[in-house]
């Protein structure tokens, strides 16, 4: 663990209480103070928008002035409301102000007017959750033509037609705050928004965001939030909020295994510029009394995870939140992130809108599952296998549902941080556009005689579940298109990944490991049929070839990975005879020391057509049976062998 930086002061740690953080209320307040504080300069004129420093998005310095404004009104409004009003004057007027500004016509801070399918629309939502929740302090305190000024330009948004995701609700929650205030608003939108929703909850509190296999943490800080807070703007939600925190509390018990010891969340999927965002629906279980977790597991989670950023750079030394993970890194953005852009992170901060007295800040903090022992969840409706390890407090996870594609026959389009076949807490994909091209990390290619690589671009589920998943793909290369079947078996840190590779005519095929990314390049261990990749902080990568592979290397990187400048990743390379081939390997992704020596020697394994069988080293066997199967088949099993000498059979 690092230290705090110097430039931010944070109360003493609160060790009575937060035994494993040390955070309480006063830490977050500090820190929502700071960053608050560290935005002013930036300020227009009027305060109207916050105009910061960094990449413009695609919708010009004037919207992301705005998103500046409105995301960090959020922040102030949890703040506002959490403190009862008192003690954050300075934070009333300069939002006060702002909003004036930025709906006053004429003025220079006015903000641009609602569109279709405008990045208005997003800001237009956290300006409406922050007014219903300052309500008292900053709306009811404008003069009535500064209220019909607010009223008008957030009732630009009836009528307007938004894209078919989450956006959605921004339209519910704004004009259900315009219902409140007596503004324009289309009580058939907001039943239409909400009804739109309900086909693309999934079961056990899985929503797509969208129609198809769109699944990462907006399906917490968006398709959780929104719903749930729209309820705190209506008198009767007609039975709604009973079956939202009921899928809230379903998410929960699988979204609490995502954070490993150090509070890093799971790197995977879009906008992962917001950060400590993911820390919302952890509050909004507590807020709503929809959760599984204890108060003091919900505070140990949230604060690790927001701990965890502050202690790598997030805020930086201006107090500011950039583009990137934990320094500035754009290939974690989209052509929509602009400078204001992170400070959605404003969600994980949703815990202020308890009373200081609620449980959740007063009761001691309390152990997770992934503290206690070694976890596999299996979470089908994503098509997510999560494998977490105590010794080294790392959490995995393994892709077999999630493309982030619409359904088709939409066009299919692959993305590094959706189509990869693993992600984890302690590393990211290789990212950047001349990576992406290549495609080495977690990836099963084929590879054209330039090198390129085939994609993953949509994903078939086959099958998931103990700690077994399996998926299908199809793989382009040139005008030939391959069958790629991918069957993962994880136990610990080891992860085995058998490959079915069916196509008519001979290619190259390569698999890559987990990226390892630090400030220096890392080391590396290469043997014939292994690689090891591993960083200064011990964090290693390592593949083994068990059956299929002829050998092995490292696919070294500048500039392409979140976690650091430099990058190393182990790979094997075989090579596909036509017809039907088997590539079956060992991912071991760990924090402990690794001896890949040991490894390709203590496991056996026994290929025979379609079935593999893999025998640990203390004998336990896995049995695999790939592609497709007859009626009553039995795809994946495993029991004890009579020792690790046994015999092998098919």
């Amino acid at each position: 663990m690092t230290d705090t930086p110097p430039y931010l002061v944070l109360p003493p740690l609160e060790r009575s209480l937060s035994t494993r953080t040390g955070w309480g209320r006063q830490h977050w307040e500090t820190l929502a103070d700071h960053l608050l504080d560290s935005v002013t300069p930036y300020a227009t004129a009027g305060g109207g928008q916050f105009r910061l420093p960094g990449r413009n998005s695609r919708s010009g310095v004037v919207s992301d002035g705005l998103e500046g404004f409105a995301r960090t009104f959020l922040l102030a409004a949890f703040r506002i409301r959490g403190a009862g009003g008192q003690g954050v004057a300075g934070l009333i007027e300069r939002y006060a102000a702002g909003v004036v500004a930025g709906t006053t016509p004429g003025r220079d801070d006015f903000w641009p007017v609602i569109v279709d399918r405008s990045q208005q629309m997003v800001e237009a939502a956290s300006i409406a959750l922050a007014l219903h929740e300052t309500r008292p302090w900053i709306f009811d305190q404008l003069s009535t033509a500064e209220q019909d000024n607010v009223r008008t330009w957030l009732g630009g948004f009836v009528g307007k037609r938004t894209w078919d995701n989450n956006w959605i609700l921004f339209q519910v929650v704004t004009e259900q705050f315009l219902a409140t205030v007596d503004g324009p608003h289309d009580p058939a939108e907001i039943e239409r928004g909400l009804d739109t929703i309900e086909p693309w909850y999934r079961g056990n509190g899985w929503y797509s965001d969208g129609a198809g296999a769109n699944f990462d943490y907006y399906i917490g800080w968006a398709m959780h939030l929104y719903p749930l807070l729209w309820t705190r703007m209506v008198d009767d939600d007609g039975g709604r909020g009973a079956a939202y925190r009921q899928r809230l509390r379903e998410f929960l018990a699988g979204y609490q295994h995502f954070f490993g010891a150090d509070g890093a969340p799971v790197h995977q999927g879009r906008s992962l510029t917001y950060r400590f965002a993911c820390a919302a629906p952890l509050w909004l279980g507590a807020l709503f009394d929809a959760t599984p977790l204890t108060p003091g597991q919900t505070r140990r989670l949230a604060s690790d995870v927001v701990r965890h950023f502050v202690e790598r750079g997030a805020p930086d030394e201006r107090g500011l939140l950039t583009l990137g993970w934990y320094e500035p890194f754009l290939p974690t953005t989209q052509d929509y992130s602009g400078p204001g852009s992170p400070y959605w992170a404003s969600k994980g901060f949703l815990g202020l809108l308890l009373p200081a007295d609620h449980p959740v800040w007063i009761e001691p903090e309390r152990s997770v599952p992934n503290d206690l022992a070694d976890q596999v969840v299996a979470l089908p409706e994503p098509g997510f296998l999560l494998s977490s390890t105590v010794h080294d407090g790392i959490v995995r996870l393994l892709n077999h549902g999630s493309d982030h594609n619409a359904a088709p026959p939409a066009p299919a389009h692959d993305d590094p941080h959706y189509a990869k076949l693993a992600y984890s807490t302690h590393t990211g994909p290789e990212a950047a556009p001349a990576a992406w091209h290549a495609d080495v990390d977690n990836h099963l290619a084929l590879l054209a005689p330039d090198g390129t690589a085939s994609r993953r671009a949509r994903i078939e589920r086959v099958a998931l579940g103990d700690r077994f998943a399996a998926s299908r793909h199809t793989a382009t290369v040139g005008d030939t298109e391959y069958r790629v079947e991918t069957a993962t078996v994880v136990r610990g840190c080891w992860e085995v990944r058998a490959h079915l590779v069916s196509g008519p005519a001979r290619a190259a095929v390569r698999e890559g490991g987990y990226a390892i990314a630090d400030r220096i390049p890392p080391s590396t261990v290469v043997g014939d049929r292994f690689a090891m990749a591993r960083s200064g902080s011990a964090v290693s990568s390592t593949l083994v070839g068990l059956a299929g592979w002829a050998g092995a290397g490292v696919h070294a990187d500048v500039d392409a990975n979140a976690y650091g400048p430099c990058s190393a990743t182990p790979l094997l390379r075989g090579a596909h005879s036509g017809g039907e081939t088997v590539f079956v390997g060992l991912a071991v992704l760990s924090g402990d020391a690794v001896h890949p020596e040991a490894l390709a020697t203590g496991f056996a394994v026994l290929v025979a057509g379609r079935t593999v069988v893999v025998r640990y080293p203390d004998g336990e066997l896995v049995r695999l049976v790939l592609g497709d199967l007859p009626a009553g088949a039995v795809r994946y099993q495993r029991h004890a062998s009579d020792g690790p000498g046994a015999s092998l059979r098919a």
